[in-house]
This record gives structure tokens, C-alpha cells and sequence, in this order.
């Protein structure tokens, strides 16, 4: 009885991770620039005295979804989204330079140029400051250009240069703080190529229907899990009234 216990105790454990992962995923639903994490059951033999005669399923994170959210058209000359693949770069909390598509941009207090949660856009030389302005204008190249404050229309400053990088995905990974990094830890060189579009943003990829779905599969799993410890339960029980009864 131990094994079928361990074996259904095991199952119940992995299904609450893969619960976690997926909450995970809906709970972002509405981030802009979200990549949903994958998640996949793989089934492990139970090693002991004797042979492996028994298997359990061991929940894992094989990646994260590469495919890009929808496009919101806002009209904000602060929103931006990559036209195509590309990354924009960011000073994440620790002060490391990460990774997201994340566009919906805003000047903060201190007239740095953020993203929506908070994180400063890297620009040619660091995180981009942005002065006083009548006006504001992001080029499709990322170039940034100001009419200075009181200042004439026609008196334009360009102020910095959005990084925007292009590495393979296979070349990054996903950190906890869920921005996107290389896997050498070494920073991704700028790309000229990557373009981006204004007036819109780009939303989370997550599918709220199938997210939906999977947490109903892993609950009904989860029960199953735990009926099978019930009943390991009641044949042990079983089994020692008959011990009694000899």
C-alpha cells in the first residue's frame, strides 16, 4: 500500500505545480507583452528494491510560448509594439539588462522612460531621460525626438535611441521576475533591423479559454489523486481488521 500511496501522493503534488503554473498564466492574462510558460506532464519510473514496476507523472516547464500577443490600438504616442520578432531592452530590478515586448511606455517622475510596470528602457548609453517636452515622437527605428519645452514646433531634439535586440529564442530564458535574459548571461548587441509600430501595444499571448480549460482538467486530476490515497486508506484498513479477525 505504501507504493500506490506514494504514487497518488506524488501525482496529487505535481498537479498542485502545474495548478500554480497555470494560475500563473490567467493571473497575466492582461499584462501587456506576457509570454505564457508551457507546461507538460512526463512520466517517471518509481526506483526501490525490486524493479521499477511503477511509474509517476513529474510536472515540468519545458519553455514559454514565443508566439505574440494581439495587437491593442490605443492612439497613445507613448504605446509601441515590435513590428515582427525583437525585444526591448529594460533595466530589470536588480539592475541587470533583460528583455520584453512590453510597449505601453509612460515618463515617470523622475523623466525616465519606462514601461508600464516601472522598468527603464535602455537606450544608447542607459536607461533614457527624458526632458521637459511639448511634444514626444518614437520613430519606427526606436529614435526618439522631442520638441523641447516652450520651444517653436519646428524645434526638434533628438534625445536617444530605444535598444531594440533580435537574439534566437533558443538563446534566452525566463527569470522569475518573468523578463527574458540570455542564457550565457551576457547582453544581446543592438539590432537595426527590429522595428516597431506607434498608437498600439502588444497584449499577452495567453489563451484565457484553453488556460481555463487546463485548470478544470488539473482539478478533476487532482481529485483523482487524492480518491486513490482514500481508497490506499481504506484497503490498508481493510487489510488490518482481516489481520485482526486471523
Amino acid at each position: 500500500m505504501d507504493r500506490l500511496l506514494y504514487v497518488a501522493m506524488s501525482g496529487a503534488k505535481e498537479t498542485m505545480l502545474a495548478q500554480a503554473n497555470t494560475s500563473n498564466n490567467l493571473a497575466n492574462a492582461n499584462a501587456p507583452g506576457f509570454l505564457s510558460d508551457l507546461q507538460q506532464f512526463r512520466s517517471m519510473p518509481l526506483f526501490g528494491d525490486g524493479y521499477p514496476t511503477r511509474v509517476y507523472s513529474m510536472s515540468e516547464r519545458p519553455g514559454i510560448d514565443f508566439s505574440h500577443g494581439d495587437r491593442v490600438h490605443s492612439g497613445r504616442d507613448l504605446d509601441v509594439a515590435i513590428a515582427g520578432d525583437g525585444w526591448f531592452a529594460v533595466q530589470a530590478r536588480d539592475g541587470s539588462e533583460a528583455y520584453t515586448r512590453r510597449g505601453d511606455l509612460q515618463v515617470d517622475v523622475n523623466g525616465l522612460l519606462t514601461t508600464g510596470n516601472g522598468l527603464p528602457l535602455i537606450g544608447n548609453n542607459g536607461p533614457i531621460a527624458i526632458p521637459p517636452a511639448e511634444q514626444l515622437d518614437i520613430a519606427p527605428d526606436g529614435t526618439i525626438s522631442i520638441v523641447p519645452l516652450g520651444q517653436a514646433a519646428n524645434e526638434i531634439a533628438v534625445i536617444d535611441r530605444i535598444k531594440m535586440v533580435k537574439p534566437e529564442s533558443g538563446e534566452l530564458e525566463k527569470g522569475r521576475d518573468g523578463l527574458l535574459r540570455t542564457k550565457s548571461g551576457e547582453n544581446a548587441p543592438a539590432d537595426g533591423t527590429v522595428q516597431l509600430n506607434s498608437g498600439i501595444f502588444e497584449g499577452s499571448n495567453v489563451n484565457i479559454v484553453e488556460s481555463m480549460v487546463d485548470m478544470i482538467e488539473l482539478a478533476r486530476r487532482y481529485e483523482l489523486q487524492v480518491k486513490m490515497m482514500k481508497t490506499s486508506a481504506d484497503i490498508e484498513e481493510a487489510s488490518t481488521r482481516i489481520m485482526r479477525m486471523g
